[in-house]
């Protein structure tokens, strides 16, 4: 079994934080843990709010030393039609 995916958005600042998050989710399956690692401290409120429009959950929020690790587990999310 492979670990999480990791998405490193240290030193960007909002949205691009969230927005490598939303990129990561869109390539992943329901159920795929990610491990978003961010300096900004708004992606503490962003992410809550975009795991929640994804159908996705918050398994855990560290911060050490202004570097937050903030895991989260993919949702279904529909996809959205081509045509």
């Amino acid at each position: 079994m492979t670990g999480p995916v990791v998405v490193d958005a240290r030193g960007h600042r909002c949205p691009v934080p969230s927005l490598r998050l939303m990129k990561a989710m869109d390539a992943a399956p329901a159920g795929t843990q990610i491990v978003l690692l961010a300096t900004d401290p708004m992606a503490r409120i962003d992410v809550p709010f975009l795991m929640t429009q994804r159908h996705g959950r918050i398994l855990a929020v560290e911060d050490h030393d202004g570097l937050l690790r903030l895991t989260v587990e993919t949702g279904d999310w529909p996809v959205a039609p081509t045509d």
